[in-house]
């Protein structure tokens, strides 16, 4: 018997009782349920400062957690369980919902993608989740889209991806291309008068599909193919010598040039060094990336790296007061005053908040009628405003750029005037140009052409 397959059977008091004890367990704080939570590993069922009365499963509404705890992907998602964690002890010191206590089921897919749709499965048919908020990376959201739809289950996709996706079963809170690469690009075109572009990446779908969308952008806006280079490593990449290097020749043309990062994981802490050691300067060659935020800044130094951009709809650095309580609430849930809030931290905290309000507006947790309920649901996201859910299952969030502090944390030097509401479609790609997702009545269809006046078939795309 492995070490997870013991864990699948635990409960978090079980796990947590030696060391708490359970006479105590009534009367924790957030601060100890969150430090037994996040040692927690693997498979675990989790009542957060669950009152006793409401500890069995059958008095309980359970929700799926499902990251990466483990693996080259753990630095990114370990922080998405700690935060859900967070918000259902919140829920649940708040009365719960529907008159039950909420249970979170932990599981460690261990950044191996085919185990993200074997836990999806034990999730949905074994734990019975309500919902289930997880996955980071495109492929490891591929593997589990099968399975939510197989199984009618609801995911809650809470990072940036690439579009060209549209299932009635997932709610995308993350940004789609054109609510965070394409603004990007236009902020390093139009401002910075970049001329010259490096697309680098870790090589799996999300990066080979934004590229491809950027790079279709680009040249509609009259970039040569000579001054396009794209690049892919593999995941946990490490050794950057090499294509820093390339990087450096690249942009030393007397042209302005960029790079636009789409590098996943740890292997950007290799990455940021290197360009640190070859000297490579935000006002030479500026770097913006899409899956860099405080939590992959952490722990390296960042004054080499001054003045390097990331596009995101939220920075940890916003001043509004809903984000000052989120990150307050957080550092206390962890018990540690140096952990740090980034983007898919937010997106995982609209994305609850929306299935916790569609749920009391269905008065139901049954799968059909919350995935009806949704679209319409407002809830404030924490820059100050309210994201909605749209029909295509997406939210509308703003666009924020922000340049690398040496503190590790940033500045924001662009944001866009409103909301904008995702397309997860792109125009610029001839096969989806004439096609949106819609799934309330009478379209109900992820991949409408609008052009034939007829939905295209699959679920999911």
């Amino acid at each position: 018997m492995t070490d997870e397959t013991k864990l699948d059977t635990a409960i978090l008091p079980d796990i947590a009782l030696p060391e708490l004890g359970r006479r105590s367990l009534g009367g924790l704080g957030l601060a100890a349920v969150a430090a037994a939570a996040v040692g927690a590993t693997a498979t675990a069922s989790i009542v957060a400062s669950t009152p006793a009365r409401a500890q069995s499963s059958g008095d309980t509404i359970k929700v799926g957690i499902l990251h990466s705890l483990s693996g080259t992907m753990a630095i990114s998602e370990t922080p998405l369980k700690e935060v859900m964690l967070m918000l259902i002890a919140q829920q649940n010191q708040n009365g719960g919902l529907l008159g039950k206590q909420l249970e979170a089921v932990v599981v460690d897919p261990a950044s191996n993608w085919p185990l993200f749709a074997e836990k999806a499965k034990q999730l949905l048919s074994v734990n019975k989740v309500s919902a289930t908020f997880g996955c980071w990376t495109s492929v490891s959201r591929k593997s589990v889209l099968p399975v939510f739809e197989q199984l009618n289950g609801i995911l809650f996709y809470p990072v940036q991806y690439e579009g060209q996706e549209c299932s009635r079963n997932i709610f995308y809170t993350g940004a789609a291309p054109n609510q965070q690469a394409i603004p990007a690009v236009d902020y390093l075109m139009n401002t910075e008068h970049v001329k010259r572009w490096i697309l680098a990446g870790t090589d799996y779908v999300y990066p080979r599909t934004t590229n491809k969308i950027l790079e279709a952008y680009l040249k509609s806006k009259g970039v040569a193919s000579t001054d396009i280079m794209i690049n892919y490593t593999p995941f946990g990449y490490s050794d950057w010598q090499g294509i820093v290097s390339q990087i450096k020749s690249f942009g030393s043309s007397g042209q302005k040039t960029a790079v636009v990062s789409t590098i996943n994981g740890d292997a950007n802490v290799p990455f940021y060094k290197e360009l640190g050691n070859q000297g490579i300067k935000a006002t030479d060659i500026p770097v913006v990336a899409f899956s860099v935020g405080e939590q992959e800044l952490a722990g390296i130094d960042t004054t080499p790296l001054v003045g390097h951009l990331a596009a995101w709809n939220y920075f940890e650095s916003v001043d509004a007061p809903a984000n000052a309580q989120f990150i307050a609430d957080f550092k206390k849930f962890a018990n540690n005053p140096k952990r740090v809030t980034n983007d898919p931290m937010e997106a995982a905290y609209i994305g609850f908040n929306m299935w916790i309000k569609a749920v009391e507006k269905a008065n139901t947790t049954d799968s059909d009628a919350v995935i009806a309920a949704l679209p319409g649901v407002s809830v404030p996201n924490l820059t100050g405003d309210y994201s909605t859910m749209m029909p295509n299952h997406h939210i509308t969030k703003p666009v924020l750029i922000a340049e690398i502090q040496a503190t590790g944390q940033f500045n924001v030097v662009s944001q866009t005037p409103g909301l904008v509401v995702a397309q997860p479609w792109s125009p610029y790609l001839p096969e989806s140009k004439d096609l949106i997702g819609d799934w309330l009545a009478p379209m109900s269809c992820g991949n409408y052409d609008v052009v034939k006046g007829k939905c295209l078939g699959a679920k999911s795309a």
